[in-house]
Formats: C-alpha cells, sequence, structure tokens
C-alpha cells in the first residue's frame, strides 16, 4: 500500500471518533448537564466521560448505549454525524 491509502485508512475513523465525541458533548450541553451528571445517568465515571469527550477514549457499543438511554434518545440519533462539524 501506498502512504496515502494508509493515511486515508487510520485517518477516517479517528474523524469519525472525534465526530461521535463531540456530538456526545453536544447532547449533553443541550440538556446543560455536567460531565458528572452525565455519568451518574448512564453509570459511567465523569473521568471517563472527559475522556470520551476530548476524544483520547473511544466509547464501545455498550457505553454508547448507556449515554443513548441517558439521553432518552437511539444509539442510531447518538451516532448521527452527518450534522457534526469539526
Amino acid at each position: 500500500m501506498s502512504i496515502s491509502i494508509i493515511n486515508i485508512m487510520t485517518s477516517k475513523p479517528t474523524i469519525i471518533n472525534q465526530k461521535i465525541c463531540l456530538k456526545i458533548k453536544m447532547e449533553r450541553t443541550k440538556r446543560g448537564w455536567t460531565q458528572e451528571q452525565l455519568g451518574e445517568y448512564c453509570g459511567i465515571s465523569n473521568t471517563s466521560i472527559g475522556a470520551i469527550e476530548r476524544g483520547q477514549s473511544t466509547p464501545s457499543a455498550l457505553t454508547l448505549a448507556k449515554i443513548a438511554v441517558a439521553f432518552n434518545i437511539t444509539v442510531s440519533e447518538l451516532t448521527d454525524i452527518s450534522k457534526v462539524d469539526l
């Protein structure tokens, strides 16, 4: 593989993850919640919520499901990044 193809393949997942993490932060702030409150609502530490929102941690499917339930939306809605700009 050429270097440009490798760069494209490795940067796409990073951009997708960044957008999902930003979407989580947007949903939280839209509700006026702190990271601590979101953590309490979904059973995840506020440290983990912070790491996810900063894009330092990639949320698992289970974590996405817990966050979606806390927001009272579907995982599909949570991961819809079509309107999220970095």
